[in-house]
Parts: structure tokens; C-alpha cells; sequence
């Protein structure tokens, strides 16, 4: 994808469909402030799904271009972002599926470091090595436990969130949540 496709998600929308009907013009302005405020969140939720970070930012590239494209389908703007956010989930379960295999178990890569204030440098060695555990550890959970799990810690949403998210129902969020919590703590205990 373009440098400038990365930054103006309307802009390649425009391009993929000139042959066909143009989005409204309310769905490029509206689809860029959702990508300007929400497109760094949803590449983290993308990348701790994946693994890779190239990956993740084409899954939310092309979520936030189907979206554009699909402006006009949309029954209430004020759902665009659990739409797209859908979209990333569900790109990502697509990568992954497409490739036959669990995401990479990688640093973090400057996703998650970037606003952990760090006191000395043995605390930020000690503190990347914890993050690492984690995402080692979220990274060998099943795929329902580990969105449960990204979405509740990393984005910080609710369970009906979730449940709209995931397409599940709010009970199984909770349920999801509660085996994937577990099943973490014994994986952070077992010695590596």
C-alpha cells in the first residue's frame, strides 16, 4: 500500500472505485477522522492478534477501506467504529487461517513501549521481559481467548463491546474471559 493510501484511507478508497459508484462524500471525511483517532488502537488489537506489524496495519487498511466503500450500507454512523473494529477481528482471524499457523511470538516492537515511562534501565529490561511473557503466553491461547483478552486489556472495552465485536453474546464473553485469565496464569507459571 501507498505512504499516502496509510494516512488517507479515503483517498485509496477513491482509487479502488473510480470505476464504479463514489462513495458519499460525508464517508471520506467521516471514515478519515475514525482512521486519524482510532487507526493506532485497532493496528495494536491487529498486532498483538498477528504478530507482525506489516501484517496488522494491511488488516486495518483494508478494514477502514471496506468501510468507506460501504459508507452508504451503514444504518447509523455512531457504528462505524464496532464495524470496523469487526473488521479487524475479522481480517485477522482470515490471516491467520490463510496461513495455517499461531501468530509470531515477537517483541513488542515499540507498540505497547511507547507511553510505559521507564524509571532505570534495569527496570525497562525487567519490564520488557514481563511484556514479553505476556504476549508469549496470550499468543499460545486459542484465537476466541485471546481476542477476549486483547480487546477487555489492550482496548480497554466493555463486555457488550466485546460481545458486539466478536459477534457473541455478553455471557460468553464473560465465560471466555474468565477460562483465558486462567489458562494465562498457568502458562505464566509454568518455567519456560
Amino acid at each position: 500500500m501507498d505512504s499516502d493510501a496509510a494516512v488517507h484511507p479515503g483517498r485509496m478508497a477513491r482509487r479502488r472505485t473510480q470505476h464504479g459508484p463514489q462513495p458519499p462524500p460525508e464517508a471520506d471525511t467521516s471514515v478519515t477522522a475514525l482512521y486519524q483517532a482510532h487507526a493506532l488502537g485497532l493496528i495494536r488489537l491487529a498486532y498483538l492478534m498477528l504478530g507482525e506489524r506489516q501484517a496488522a496495519e494491511d488488516v486495518v487498511q483494508e478494514a477502514f477501506a471496506g468501510l468507506c466503500r460501504r459508507w452508504d450500507k451503514l444504518s447509523d454512523p455512531a457504528k462505524a467504529l464496532p464495524y470496523v473494529r469487526s473488521s479487524v477481528l475479522n481480517g485477522c482471524r482470515s490471516q491467520l487461517r490463510r496461513h495455517g499457523r499461531a501468530p509470531a511470538v515477537t517483541a513488542t516492537a515499540g507498540l505497547a513501549d511507547a507511553a510505559l515511562p521507564v524509571v532505570s534501565a534495569e527496570a525497562a529490561v525487567l519490564s520488557a521481559e514481563q511484556r514479553r511473557s505476556v504476549l508469549r503466553a496470550l499468543r499460545q491461547l486459542p484465537p476466541r481467548q485471546r481476542e477476549v483478552l486483547v480487546l477487555r486489556f489492550y482496548l480497554d472495552l466493555s463486555e457488550p463491546e466485546i460481545a458486539a465485536a466478536m459477534g457473541i453474546g455478553p455471557s460468553t464473553v464473560r465465560s471466555t474471559a474468565h477460562r483465558a485469565l486462567g489458562a494465562l496464569g498457568r502458562l505464566l507459571e509454568e518455567p519456560s
